[in-house]
């Protein structure tokens, strides 16, 4: 590994020889004992294959580590030269001048992906991104797919009032009225009718058919009803469907619910989570090989239908298992309608950029990027959708999907694809079966989106935007600029609509419509569900065609979104204007950084404020991420606002205030004395935890180390990436606990 990307010190665990590789010796017997049976693989044969991938590819994986530090040595003398904003045409000119800037080669790629599940190609709908080294909420996410809409509005504040205690029928028939209104936009009835004016629901002539006081009443539009449970006069259930998502409704009259509904309704069931990224990377915490086997595990489990999670509800133990897909007559009477019950699931691997030493290489026995490992070893789990007993329980395309995260350039996106190649190769896969995310979150990629697109065209089916890890680029990159503005202004700067609207129209552009998904970023602040309602649908009128949510509970109220705007429409009308958004004007709005005017005069007030709301966050997130391995927590702010946080976000607050230091904004004792008053604030706020670690009084755990490091060395650290600080520390604290 390149010298700024050391793995962590540590006693070195049993490994055991394969070749020219050595493997960790737990995660070896893993992989042959439960993973490698049924897929058809010898294991002799795959790790000779593992080993001529790790021979033959880690130095190009180098040469894109080195190629990306030489460039932002470059970018830095260049500001260090001519601080400040810099010359557009100048800056322009150098930036070609060291190829961080790629010419727009004429006409976009086409791409020409083949085999992709409706779930990503056609349908539009809320995705989930989940920890895959926790089995309970990656099992909750897969089975996300369906969720209540009453238990969604009476359990968060989209309803307003107190939702604690024990059932509240006045809170319940006001959860009613908001359905009533909800199902009035979304399938309309005929004749004026409300469905607040039913009183019994049945299908005829393979329609829905509600009865009211003035008579009975069909939708207004046909063609929603799709099947039913029970008797058609008096079905348990009716499914509808619009914008290609679905809606059950649940029909019981002796149910403590639907005895208090005219019509019987006891719920909606709404088709919620169509994707959900199963992530080893921003969201996990995984730092050795006795992490990484978990998540192999869970992915594995997955994979082949049998990972189950023991819980306790209301006294009662049971193991949580995957869903099982769910049927129903057809709407005419006959045949059967059949929709998954999971969502389709995609794993996020880790970036060039890490390195493991749970494989080693070579006689000096050196890490290997852990991004081969993790394309080995999950593409390998995922075979068991493609063979066997379990085939096709996710993807029913017969493809495999992994989405890559921090990648800056075409070249990386070459490697990433003769990486896949050469898994295909290994396990006998026919070429392009593993499907590739390019996520759009640093600076040299989006300006290069199209070039970053074409090594792609044959596995592409995503592209995603997402704030926090692309401001953390911006700043990191422009580090030597000068003082960046406060967050919530670069947020309203030049190039962040550049870089939004230009994801969406390249992905226009490219084809991707029909083939995959245009993606956008996730909603922060779990607790706050009204909000998200009232702001989230904008990433729909934007032209994504999934956008994150952080919890099951908010993929079925921001489903609710995909009903009410048709996502196809909104990119057929964007059509028209793609080209004019990847142009060298959008372009010169992407290369605007967003520092703070020359001579802004800075209120003391303000900046301290900014550093509390930073140093809150970093250490909130930090202390759970070393002390107790979680990777995506909810943190709560300064004004106890739960939010959650993952990896982008503390690397854009650590990049913030290193930015902010290095420019004379703040003091290295500000920000010392700042960071132990929030040291103080985070370990109040976790008093309840037994197992949190505080880091007030003493100040010298690896959590407090950590988070000194990711701040004061946070100019120096290669892309201002947080991984390589929290990975060491972690690892230490590991060795303590031991």
């Amino acid at each position: 590994a390149p010298a700024a990307r050391p793995a962590a010190a540590h006693a070195r665990a049993a490994h055991v020889a394969v070749g020219n590789i050595h493997v960790d010796a737990e995660l070896k017997r893993v992989v042959d004992e439960e993973i490698l049976p049924g897929t058809g693989v010898d294991p002799a044969v795959y790790w000779e294959g593992v080993d001529r991938i790790v021979t033959g590819l880690s130095a190009e994986n180098k040469a894109c580590l080195e190629e990306r530090d030489d460039m932002q040595r470059k970018i830095d003398t260049f500001h260090r030269d001519q601080p400040g904003a810099p010359d557009p045409a100048k800056y322009r000119q150098f930036l070609e001048g060291i190829g961080y800037l790629l010419p727009l080669n004429g006409s976009p790629v086409a791409l020409r992906t083949e085999r992709v599940d409706p779930e990503i190609a056609t349908i539009a709908g809320p995705q989930l991104v989940c920890p895959v080294d926790n089995a309970r909420f990656i099992v909750n996410a897969c089975n996300a797919r369906w969720g209540s809409l009453l238990d969604a509005l009476y359990g968060t504040d989209v309803v307003p009032g107190d939702r604690s205690g024990p059932y509240n029928e006045a809170r319940g028939a006001r959860v009613f009225d908001k359905t009533h209104e909800l199902l009035d936009g979304i399938f309309p009835l005929a004749d004026g009718a409300s469905w607040s004016d039913a009183t019994h629901l049945c299908v005829s002539g393979g329609a829905l058919v509600v009865r009211t006081a003035k008579g009975n009443v069909t939708l207004q539009h046909g063609g929603h009803t799709v099947g039913f449970h029970g008797e058609a006069a008096s079905p348990r259930s009716i499914l509808l469907e619009n914008n290609g998502l679905h809606m059950e409704l649940l029909v019981d009259r002796e149910h403590p619910v639907g005895k208090g509904h005219p019509a019987g309704l006891k719920d909606v069931q709404v088709e919620s989570a169509l994707t959900a990224i199963c992530d080893a990377e921003d969201s996990a915490c995984a730092v050795d090989a006795e992490d990484k086997i978990r998540a192999y595990r869970n992915w594995t489990g997955l994979m082949k239908g049998e990972l189950s999670v023991p819980m306790e509800k209301g006294g009662r133990v049971f193991d949580r298992r995957q869903n099982e897909d769910r049927t129903w007559t057809g709407a005419s009477g006959s045949g059967t309608v059949r929709l998954p019950g999971r969502a389709l699931l995609l794993c996020r691997n880790v970036g060039l950029h890490m390195y493991t030493d749970a494989v080693t290489a070579g006689p000096a026995r050196a890490p290997v990027p852990e991004h081969f490992v993790d394309a080995a070893v999950t593409i390998l789990a995922a075979v068991h959708d493609l063979r066997g007993p379990s085939a096709g329980r996710n993807s029913r395309a017969g493809s495999i999907y992994i989405v890559k995260p921090k990648m800056h350039s075409p070249r990386e996106v070459a490697l990433v694809c003769d990486l896949f190649a050469q898994c295909e190769d290994l396990l006998g896969l026919a070429r392009n079966t593993v499907k590739v995310g390019v996520m759009d979150e640093e600076r040299r990629a989006t300006l290069n989106l199209p070039e970053m697109i074409r090594p792609a065209q044959d596995r592409l089916v995503f592209i995603n935007t997402g704030f926090l890890d692309r401001t953390g680029d911006e700043i990191h990159t422009s580090m030597a600029a000068g003082a960046m503005l406060p967050k919530a202004d670069i947020k309203q700067a030049a190039w962040y609509n550049a870089y939004e609207e230009a994801n969406v129209a390249v992905g226009i552009e490219c084809g991707l419509i029909g083939k995959g998904q245009i993606g956008k970023g996730m909603w922060a602040a779990p607790d706050n569900m009204a909000q998200m309602v009232a702001e989230k649908a904008g990433h729909l009128r934007a032209g994504a065609s999934c956008a994150w949510g952080p919890s099951p509970t908010a993929a079925t109220l921001h489903a609710l979104h995909y009903h009410q705007t048709s996502v196809a429409a909104v990119q057929r009308s964007l059509t028209a204007a793609a080209e004019e958004r990847t142009t060298k004007a959008v372009r010169d709005r992407l290369l605007s950084i967003p520092l703070a005017p020359a001579g802004h005069q800075w209120d003391p007030a303000a900046v301290q404020r900014e550093l509390d709301n930073n140093a809150q966050g970093l250490l909130g997130y930090v202390s759970k991420w070393v002390g107790q391995g979680v990777g995506c927590s909810k943190v709560n702010d300064l004004n106890d606002v739960a939010l959650m946080e993952d990896r982008a976000t503390l690397r854009i607050s650590s990049q913030h205030i290193a930015n902010w230091l290095r420019h004379g904004v703040v003091t290295e004792a500000q920000v010392m004395e700042t960071l132990e008053r929030m040291a103080k604030v985070v370990d109040g706020q976790n008093a309840g935890d037994k197992a949190y670690k505080p880091m007030a009084p003493g100040f010298d755990g690896p959590e407090w180390h950590a988070a000194l490091d990711l701040v004061f060395k946070g100019c120096e650290t290669p892309n201002g990436y947080t991984e390589f600080t929290l990975t060491q520390r972690r690892r230490e604290r590991k060795a303590m606990d031991a």
